[in-house]
């Protein structure tokens, strides 16, 4: 089942099912659960829709993420109605990335918009790729085959009721990791989902370079919340980076263009503890 209205590049959405697990396994249920690295936020919703914690923190510093979650958690009327009220085709593909490419010009509520157009309708719902179809529509797939509103607004209506449980931040993980009010750290799961390492460039509208994998390393081994967990994409230089802690490999298929498996790996805290349970697809 889907929560998030989001497509979002990458399968960690399928990875629910084991950070249940180690939800009941550390006994943080109806804790809080954070993700720095929201994009879609698949993982954050079923846990929260499900019952297994109390609260979600998400942040994105993608002013354009950041806006589509504000939008419908604090402007949901209005935003559902764009959702009925727009014609999915060319002209308004064509009007919304224009939008988010000045969106200094523009109100959160046509940013956050205009995200959820994109990302709805364009290859893989990565908002740097072009229209699922292509301009001349002549593909298999057209425009509109990835945007069912009826199923779409159920999935906001549904979100915007749990409000009061959601917290949404526009920071740099780093400044996150620094200012979060968490009362309760001891019951709360951290999940960091760093954009990939080696294609992170061509997902993602923010991406990082090495020295900036190694300073959120260096953040998580000295905050105060032990629990938390990380994936990333399976590449040598980040299991030297996070050398010093227990590592997991594991495969997960995921979409980007195309399905196909590829190599992840799990890093664990000190704290946690690892459930006895197969991770991957």
């Amino acid at each position: 089942m889907f929560y998030t209205p989001l497509r979002y590049p990458g399968g960690k959405g399928k990875l629910s099912y084991y950070i249940k697990s180690l939800i009941d396994e550390n006994s943080l249920n109806d804790g809080s659960y954070i993700e720095p690295y929201a994009g879609g936020a698949g993982v954050a919703l079923e846990l929260l829709l499900q019952e297994y914690v109390r609260y979600i923190h998400i942040n994105d510093i993608d002013i354009a993420i950041y806006s589509f979650w504000n939008s419908i958690l604090n402007n949901t009327e209005n935003f559902s109605k764009l959702v009925h009220d727009t014609k999915i085709d060319l002209e308004n593909w064509e009007k919304q990335k224009n939008i988010l490419l000045n969106s200094e010009k523009h109100s959160m509520l046509e940013i956050g918009f205009a995200t959820f157009f994109l990302n709805r309708t364009n290859r893989s719902g990565i908002l740097k790729a072009g229209v699922i179809g292509g301009k001349a529509q002549l593909g298999k797939w057209k425009i509109d085959v990835r945007f069912n509103k009826k199923d779409l607004l159920k999935r906001i209506e549904k979100i915007a009721n749990y409000s009061s449980r959601i917290y949404i931040y526009n920071l740099d993980t780093l400044d996150l990791l620094k200012s979060l009010p968490i009362q309760s750290p001891e019951k709360t799961l951290l999940y960091l989902d760093p954009p990939y390492y080696v294609k992170g460039q061509g997902l993602y509208r923010n991406f990082y370079e090495h020295d900036d994998h190694v300073a959120v390393m260096n953040a998580l081994n000295n905050t105060n919340f032990p629990y938390w967990i990380v994936s990333y994409d399976n590449h040598e230089e980040i299991k030297n980076i996070y050398n010093k802690f227990r590592i997991k490999e594991y495969d997960l298929q995921y979409t980007a263009h195309k399905k196909r498996t590829g190599g992840e790996i799990m890093i664990f805290s000190d704290n946690i503890k690892i459930p006895n349970i197969h991770l991957g697809k």
